[in-house]
């Protein structure tokens, strides 16, 4: 390993160029990901460089005292083999600081993180495609103002194992190609998701919803925003509900991923699960 090689926090614009590095391989983020990333925690972010050169990438994103989650866990082509993933992985644990960590793993890796320490929750499907039809629902969803997010934040808290108010206030608000819905029933929240624009298509993430059609109704709300485009939706593959509107709107099965986390796993109610937010961030 170089002697120059050190682990630090991101700098400005250093996001912007591992989210580049994620799209190269494949895994399509969002174009304008990176603000409400850092909302989530501006001090989860950390390259490996040699000397000034970034080589290497991870996030370990902190939500309160108990729980963080881990992604792009990133080493450049170019340096890979020469010890820098080890040291960068090592390094962003060590911040997690005793709290149960979350990840999303493909299958190539699932082994090594079980080494790791990390154990299999739940599989997540992708699905995606050109939607063929809008599922049907007997609820209307609604556009999101930004200046009333109050009550979706408290349904978020009571799905995602901790409150996220920051980031659900970057990620939900209304910029260019994205868009955030919310769903009623006798004035109270049975639901609300968030469609935005990504390098191929569009994903639908969060899909929060108090059973199938209050997502029905989110789902008819966003999906016009790709006005006719791709779009994707990762699936806990146990909430069955949540494939059969998949599936009814044409859309295809695509690759698979493990929830796993090393520590006492949270209780997430999968049920109300139709899309998660995003496998970066948990």
């Amino acid at each position: 390993m170089n002697s120059e090689f050190a682990v630090r926090s991101m700098r400005p614009g250093e996001l912007e160029l591992v989210l580049e590095w994620a799209r190269q391989e494949g895994w399509n983020p969002g174009l304008d990901d990176s603000f409400a990333f850092l909302e989530a925690d501006p001090s989860g972010f950390f390259v490996g460089s040699v000397g000034e050169v970034p080589v290497g990438s991870i996030s370990v994103v902190k939500y309160g005292d108990s729980f963080a989650f881990l992604g792009l866990y990133i080493v450049h082509p170019d340096f890979r083999g020469k010890g820098y993933g080890k040291a960068i992985w090592e390094a962003g644990i060590a911040t997690a600081e005793g709290r149960t960590i979350g990840l999303d793993g493909v299958a190539a890796q699932q082994g090594n993180y079980r080494k790791a320490g990390f154990e299999p929750a739940y599989s997540t499907i992708r699905y995606g495609g050109v939607p063929t039809s809008l599922p049907g629902s007997t609820l209307v969803a609604q556009p999101v103002l930004d200046s009333r997010l109050e009550g979706l934040q408290r349904y978020d808290a009571a799905i995602f194992p901790q409150p996220r108010d920051a980031f659900l206030a970057a990620w939900c608000t209304g910029r260019k190609g994205r868009r955030t819905a919310v769903v009623r029933k006798s004035h109270k929240i049975r639901g609300y998701g968030t469609i935005r624009r990504c390098y191929e298509g569009y994903k639908i993430g969060p899909l929060f919803a108090s059973d199938a059609d209050s997502a029905a109704a989110l789902l008819a709300e966003l999906i016009p925003e790709a006005n006719g485009a791709q779009i994707f939706i990762d699936i806990p593959a146990e909430n069955r509900e949540a494939i059969g509107l998949a599936e009814s709107m044409g859309l295809q099965p695509g690759f698979e991923t493990m929830r796993m986390y090393r520590g006492l796993a949270p209780a997430i109610p999968l049920k109300h699960v139709f899309g998660v937010t995003t496998l970066e961030l948990g």
